[in-house]
C-alpha cells in the first residue's frame, strides 16, 4: 500500500462525553495529520462541559450537538446512539462528509436484520464499508461512511475469519466472551452498579444479543455467542470453541493466520502462549492464541483487546488512517 506524507485533516467527534468517545479525543487531539476542530455531546440540549481527565490535550468545551456545525469538518468520527447515529450518519454524507461511525447503526447489510437490531435505521446511504481495518483496508479507503465494528464481533472475527477463508472451520462456533464494565456504555443501569458488578461475573443476553448477527454475517457459519460482564474496567476475553475440518493440523492453523496478518501491525499471534486482558488494556493491538487437540479436530482460540481502543476509539483511528492513505500505525504507536 502506498503511504502518503501526512497532512492535516479537519476533524470531529460527536458524542465526546462518553467513554469511547473520550478516547476518541485524545487519540485525535495528539495525531500528527489531525486537527480535532470540535468535540460535541449526543444530544443539542447538553450544557456545554470540560472533559477534566483531558485537560492539556483537548482543553476545549464538549459542546451540544449541532448537525450544521459538526458538517464543517472534512471527517466526523460518530459515538453516538444507534438512533442519533441512524439520523446523522447520512445527513452528513449527503453533505459530501466523511464518516467514522462507532455504532451498530450501519453494520447489518440485510434489511430484516437491521429492522429487527437497529430500527432506527431505516435507509443506508451510499457508501457505507462494514471496517475491520485488517480484512478490509481497500474498501476502506474508498468508503463514505466507515461502519467500525462491535467490540466482541472485532476480536470473534480478527480469530476466526481466516480460518474460515482458509476452509479450516467445520459447522458451528461458541464464542465464550467476557467484557469490563465500560463496554456497557456510560449510561448507568442496575446491571453496572458497582455493588451489583463487584466479586462477581455474569452472562447476558444469551441467544439475544445483537453482536450475534454481525458475527455471523462475516463469518458465513452458525455462531453461539454467549458475552459475560467482569468486574474490569476494561477489555475483552473471548474464548471460541470450533471444530476443523477432518485432518487439519495445528500447523496449517497457525499458517492461516499468519499468513493473514503479516502486514497487520495491530494482531499479534501469540501461539500456545494464551494472551491475557492486561496484555491489551490501553493498546490498539488484538492478541491471538489458539491450541489445536489434532485426533478429535478440536480448536480453541483466545483473542484479547481493549474495547475502548482496539474495540472502539483505536479501530476507528485506525479506519480513519486508511481512509485518508496514511499508515494506519499514525497516532496510534
Amino acid at each position: 500500500m502506498t503511504v502518503a506524507s501526512p497532512s492535516t485533516t479537519l476533524v470531529a467527534v460527536a458524542g465526546a462525553t462518553g467513554y469511547a468517545g473520550q478516547e476518541l479525543v485524545r487519540l485525535l487531539a495528539r495525531h500528527p495529520a489531525a486537527k480535532l476542530a470540535l468535540a460535541m455531546s449526543s444530544a443539542a440540549s447538553s450544557a456545554p462541559r470540560a472533559l477534566p481527565a483531558l485537560a492539556r490535550i483537548f482543553d476545549e468545551p464538549v459542546v451540544p450537538l449541532d448537525l450544521d456545525r459538526i458538517a464543517d469538518a472534512d471527517v466526523v468520527f460518530l459515538a453516538l446512539p444507534e438512533a442519533a447515529s441512524a439520523e446523522v450518519g447520512p445527513a452528513l454524507v449527503a453533505r459530501g462528509r466523511r464518516v467514522i461511525d462507532l455504532s451498530g447503526a450501519f453494520r447489518l447489510r440485510d434489511a430484516a436484520a437491521r429492522q429487527r437490531w437497529y430500527p432506527a435505521t431505516t435507509a443506508m446511504p451510499a457508501g457505507v464499508v462494514y471496517g475491520v481495518p485488517e480484512r478490509h483496508r481497500e474498501s476502506i479507503h474508498h468508503a463514505r461512511l466507515i461502519s467500525c465494528p462491535g467490540c466482541y464481533p472485532t476480536a470473534a472475527l480478527l480469530a476466526l475469519e481466516p480460518l474460515a477463508a482458509a476452509g479450516l472451520l467445520r459447522g458451528p462456533v461458541v464464542i465464550d466472551a467476557k467484557s469490563g464494565i465500560s463496554g456497557a456504555g456510560k449510561a448507568p443501569t442496575d446491571r453496572t452498579h458497582f455493588s451489583e458488578n463487584h466479586g462477581s461475573v455474569s452472562a447476558y443476553n444469551v441467544f439475544s444479543h445483537r453482536h450475534t448477527p454481525e458475527i455471523e454475517q462475516e463469518l458465513g457459519v452458525p455462531v453461539t455467542f454467549v458475552p459475560h460482564l467482569v468486574p474490569l474496567d476494561r477489555g475483552i476475553l473471548e474464548t471460541i470453541y470450533a471444530t476443523l475440518a477432518p485432518g487439519t493440523t495445528e500447523p496449517q492453523v497457525s499458517a492461516a493466520l499468519q499468513a493473514a496478518y503479516t502486514d497487520a501491525p495491530f494482531v499479534r499471534l501469540t501461539g500456545a502462549a494464551l494472551p491475557e486482558i492486561k496484555h491489551v488494556a490501553h493498546t490498539n493491538f488484538c492478541d491471538i492464541g489458539w491450541k489445536v487437540d489434532e485426533p478429535t479436530g478440536r480448536l480453541v482460540l483466545v483473542a484479547c483487546l481493549d474495547n475502548l481502543v482496539k474495540g472502539a476509539a483505536g479501530q476507528a483511528v485506525q479506519a480513519f488512517n486508511l481512509a485518508l492513505g496514511l499508515d494506519e500505525r499514525t497516532g496510534l504507536l
